[in-house]
């Protein structure tokens, strides 16, 4: 009965003669089943087309991370419609212009707001879920029967992720259901994802990463999960022994690495640790393997791309880089309309099945970062070495020109986050008289004893002298937003002013 579905079909297959086994583990609360997950997806979806969804109408979800928001979106699937995921840190403002702009049938949310959302809910029909899976939702699920999930092509929407609008007005990301199941299958494969694998599921899920690559990886391979509401240092060191897999940011395994409970017998059963969402420093990379004997497996992806790169499973991960082209995926780094040579940087630009739809009732900004050949302009500058490996060195839109010259925050950031005394920095460039924009350096020490001065003086036999900073600025910590991408845009807020 799956099998009109494109997606739901895809995700059922592994699991299908399952039905006892367990998919998730809880801490604190009873596990459950591939049948259980499956049965409360069905209905959901029978809950939501009595809410009046038909095929293609948005389904906007602000909840707290569980495996009946899990059901929810295979359930909003089922039905035909259009998953829309809402980070939870969203304000009422916030939300409401998401609800505008995605005119969404039904809106779900957290009891705790369901007033202050109500007032900009529109034609929405707002429903609740918390923190325990209980809400009006899980009223209008109970005494529902089987449901027959609605027939979706390929080409048809499974969600619209919204991107984080650092830039100006927020862009609503359309993914179809071949841009979901072909990535999620890719990845499965190359990342060697069985039935017998345990995954440790500590990501949220409003976001690709969790929901898109872990969530659907797992389904996609039959393997199980240890389900955990997010980061917990103790719940995931207790789980890493009867684990096989871990995906996380790279703050996971700093503060893991913070930990000396994590050693190697612990990590012994551990077969794969993956990094994503922000840059994984070498040097994180590098401890983590001198403690546990695993190299950590760095890729990359956008909301627009899924998965594009990743560090092979078998073959060198090397540090520093997001690996490979993915099998189906191509990639090629342009400068000035043509394709730069082998390892300059440019801007890099990925096309497959992978690639979105475009952006939800935005055609001109579609036109231009979405090309007619299907080439997708990430907005993201890479070089590629001789071997193949790509290497981000920053957004296009954090380069620096100053006095006419172009400066690659990667390459200064690389060179303070190995000075002793720096855990880590974010190098920016704000308005300045005299040339345009300055290099500004925000640098988050390890204790006292570094100084301002002494990042200047380190760096200046080391870079020619318009890539160095003007100023260093030392705070306790960068800012950064939930998946742990550090936030320039707030920091050149911050410090517009600086040369004023």
């Amino acid at each position: 009965m799956y099998d009109a579905n494109h997606l739901i079909s895809r995700l059922r297959a592994a699991s299908i003669s399952h039905e006892t086994r367990n998919f998730a583990t809880f801490p604190a609360r009873a596990s459950m089943t591939f049948g259980e997950l499956f049965a409360g997806a069905e209905r959901n979806a029978a809950a939501l087309v009595g809410m009046g969804v038909k095929p293609g109408d948005r389904v906007a979800v602000q909840v707290e991370k569980t495996i009946e928001a899990i059901q929810l979106y295979l359930g909003t699937v089922m039905a035909g419609g259009v998953f829309l995921p809402l980070n939870t840190a969203y304000t009422t403002p916030e939300v409401a212009y998401f609800l505008r702009d995605a005119n969404p049938r039904v809106l779900v949310c957290d009891p705790a707001r369901a007033d202050d959302l109500a007032e900009v809910a529109g034609d929405a029909r707002a429903v609740t879920l918390d923190g325990k899976g209980l809400g009006s939702l899980t009223d209008a699920v109970v005494g529902r029967g089987g449901f027959d999930p609605v027939p979706r092509g390929p080409d048809d929407l499974a969600a619209i992720l919204y991107t984080s609008g650092t830039t100006g007005r927020s862009k609503g990301a359309m993914l179809s259901h071949a841009n979901l199941a072909s990535n999620s299958v890719m990845l499965r494969d190359y990342w060697q994802f069985t039935d017998q694998d345990v995954l440790i599921h500590a990501l949220p899920i409003f976001h690709t990463h969790g929901l898109f690559v872990a969530t659907n990886v797992a389904l996609l391979a039959g393997a199980r999960l240890v389900f955990l509401k997010g980061f917990n240092a103790d719940e995931i060191l207790e789980a890493m022994p009867r684990a096989t897999a871990l995906m996380g940011v790279p703050t996971f395994y700093t503060r893991l690495l913070a930990d000396p409970r994590l050693t190697r017998e612990r990590a012994e059963n551990m077969r794969l640790f993956i990094s994503g969402s922000a840059p994984l420093l070498v040097d994180t990379h590098e401890a983590w393997e001198d403690r546990t004997g695993h190299r950590i497996l760095e890729r990359y992806g956008m909301t627009e791309t899924n998965m594009s790169t990743s560090n092979p499973y078998e073959g060198e991960r090397r540090a520093g880089t997001v690996g490979f082209p993915l099998p189906g995926v191509e990639a090629r780094i342009m400068a000035d309309g043509k394709e730069v040579a082998q390892g300059e940087i440019g801007v890099l630009h990925v096309r497959g099945a992978n690639v979105f739809q475009g952006y939800w009732q935005m055609p001109e900004k579609t036109a231009e970062e979405l090309l007619p050949d299907g080439w997708f302009i990430t907005g993201d500058m890479a070089r590629m070495d001789e071997d193949g490996y790509v290497t981000i060195v920053g957004r296009e839109k954090d380069l620096v020109i100053t006095g006419g010259f172009n400066v690659y925050p990667k390459e200064v950031e690389g060179l303070i986050d190995d000075l002793p005394g720096v855990l880590e920095s974010a190098v920016i460039g704000v308005p300045h008289p005299d040339f345009g924009e300055a290099v500004v350096a925000v640098v988050v020490p390890t204790g006292e004893g570094t100084s301002a001065e002494a990042v200047k003086a380190a760096l200046s036999g080391q870079l020619a002298k318009f890539k160095q900073p003007k100023e260093v600025i030392l705070l306790d910590a960068l800012p950064r937003n939930t998946m742990g991408k550090v936030q320039k845009k707030a920091l050149r807020e911050e410090y517009a002013r600086l040369f004023a």
